[in-house]
């Protein structure tokens, strides 16, 4: 690993100890590392011995590996080009990044009731879609958008030919869910 890849961990090491609501402090005590070296460390102006960035993973009831794939897919930069005027999906974002997003184009209507674990956002770039979500019916037209919760059942089709949706929605395999207990 490269000098820069090694101070790149440091978003992905803010990023897992605010998702497990600690504070610098906190961290210090659980890994023995100070204060000033962990802040250093998330800002990226300190490099991280193996050792020093192991005991930090421990803190943060992860692993080297995990930080190192946060790590990666926070620096990615991926230029997807259209494929052409068919219809079908199109992939907008590749790779296991924390949003997922697809091109649908043409009659999508594959009947199919779908329930995501995380938010979404549907945008009609071109044409018109019925959405049926929460037992309610949507008429979505060019420029409209739907905002749709974690956790809710909808389906939805395309009702006219040159209908162009696109999907973005927090990808499946990141924890996006509120918790009202802390």
């Amino acid at each position: 690993m490269d000098d820069k890849e090694a101070l790149r961990v440091g978003a992905a090491v803010r990023r897992r100890r605010r998702s497990l609501g600690l504070t610098l402090a906190a961290v210090a005590d659980r890994s023995g590392l100070s204060v000033p070296f962990l802040s250093q460390i998330e800002n990226e102006r300190a490099r991280p011995s193996a050792r020093s960035l192991e005991r930090v993973a421990d803190a943060l009831e992860t692993t080297i590996p995990v930080l190192h794939a946060a790590a990666d897919s926070a620096r990615t930069v991926d230029v997807v080009r259209a494929d052409g005027d068919g219809p079908g999906v199109r992939r907008v974002a590749r790779g296991g990044h924390q949003l997922h997003a697809k091109e649908y184009t043409g009659e999508q209507d594959t009947g199919r009731e779908y329930q995501h674990r995380n938010d979404e956002v549907m945008y009609i770039a071109d044409g018109s879609v019925e959405v049926e979500a929460e037992g309610r019916a949507y008429r979505l037209e060019r420029g409209d958008t739907l905002y749709l919760s974690g956790g809710v059942r909808h389906r939805w089709r395309a009702t006219e030919p040159g209908t162009r949706i696109l999907v973005v929605a927090v990808a499946e395999h990141i924890d996006a869910t509120f918790d009202t207990r802390r």
